[in-house]
């Protein structure tokens, strides 16, 4: 299905990861590996704009990182990006340019595009977060299923197996998250998309949408 494909949620010109996930065909593929990509390009990085704070801990001169934040490596932090009070990464982050991890945020096998905001109380893990996408307070992804089974990809009709038990949301550029949403696993957000505060996400969501409540989505108008 086509709309579930890299090519089709994200623009690759803002992540350092374009190369990566250039290989893939859909976005949940990149997980796997994500952790050594990491490692690769942080030693790769200019040295007059990135130094390594920490074991592979890498963080732009110009990146805000509160003194309270707990950072694991393997982690890459952007230019201009703030990581804020108690913000909690635990390793294998990929976090963009001018992004926000906000206070109490944590973050686990992740890509953040730029402009990514992630302000207060998230969790975003085994997930992928495109291009000035925002996810409101409270809001969380969930990564594994109640039974631990493998996550399967549903959209429709379509039904992917991913051969993982731990896999998160798919957020196309410029999705907003209401406050208190829930993503469950495997839920693919399409472009362009709002959500309502307090939803609980489950399967696709159409890019150009509004999602009001399972079984209510309504394209968006146009002004």
């Amino acid at each position: 299905m086509k709309e579930l494909e890299i090519t089709q949620l994200f623009d690759l010109e803002h992540t350092l990861a374009a190369s990566y996930l250039s290989r893939f065909t859909y976005p949940w593929e990149a997980l796997s590996g994500l952790s050594d990509f990491i490692l690769e390009l942080g030693k790769s990085l200019p040295e007059e704009e990135y130094e390594e704070i920490g074991e592979h801990i890498w963080a732009a001169r110009s990146a805000v990182i509160a003194p309270t934040a707990s950072i694991t490596g393997p982690a890459i932090i952007g230019k201009e990006t703030q990581v804020r009070h108690c913000a909690f990464i635990r390793g294998s982050a990929l976090v963009g340019d001018h992004a926000v991890v906000g206070n109490s945020t944590e973050l686990k096998n992740v890509i953040l595009f730029d402009r990514v905001q992630v302000p207060h109380y998230n969790y975003v893990g085994d997930s992928i977060l495109g291009y000035c996408s925002h996810m409101g307070a409270g809001s969380i992804t969930s990564n594994v299923k109640s039974d631990k089974k493998p996550v399967v990809i549903k959209a429709g009709d379509v039904r992917i197996e991913t051969g993982r038990k731990k896999v998160g949301g798919m957020l196309g550029d410029h999705v907003e998250v209401g406050c208190g949403t829930v993503i469950n696993p495997g839920s693919v957000i399409g472009r362009n998309v709002n959500i309502y505060p307090l939803s609980m996400i489950r399967g696709y969501v159409p890019a150009g949408s509004v999602y009001k409540r399972q079984g209510e989505i309504v394209e968006k108008e146009e002004g």
